[in-house]
């Protein structure tokens, strides 16, 4: 059931098929996964018939087997940012957390497109072009360098 009452519909269907990607596994995730698979088994055994296995397969399930629905995870990441003393931000905003990190790390922009899985490079160099200041400032710099060098190696001559 929905948080309203309302039955829970469970679309497996992607929006498009260039939805359908695949990106490697953090270990660190890898770890949490393999982890929570383990603790649904001890549950699964202790509960017996009372653990739900409609939803077997899927990963965000609570301590019963019941689905974690998207509603229940926009509402509490407010209840963790506010028990935390954080900034109240949408859950979506991570996305854009996650390619400002990428791009001040150096990842390039097509690699940010693919990762957030923007339908083209255009969309992501829209959203995080002015992010991009910093290798302006490398660049920059390389430019200054180069032009030190040739006025070092002129005035030698």
């Amino acid at each position: 059931m929905g948080e309203n009452g309302d039955e829970l519909v469970v679309d497996e269907q992607l929006k498009t098929k260039a939805s359908v990607r695949t990106l490697p596994l953090i270990p660190h995730i890898e770890k949490m996964l393999k982890e929570r698979f383990f603790l649904e088994q001890y549950y699964s055994n202790l509960l017996k018939g009372g653990f739900n296995c409609t939803f077997d397969g899927f990963v965000c399930r609570d301590n019963l087997g019941k689905i974690i629905t998207p509603n229940y995870t926009t509402q509490h990441f407010q209840v963790v940012l506010a028990k935390n003393n954080l900034r109240r931000i949408r859950f979506h905003d991570l996305r854009h957390s996650c390619a400002s990190l990428l791009l001040a790390n150096g990842i390039p922009m097509k690699a940010i497109q693919e990762w957030l899985d923007h339908s083209t490079f255009n969309v992501t160099a829209d959203f995080y072009s002015h992010l991009e200041y910093s290798s302006k400032i490398t660049s920059a710099e390389t430019i200054a360098k180069i032009f030190s060098n040739d006025d070092e190696s002129n005035l030698k001559k």
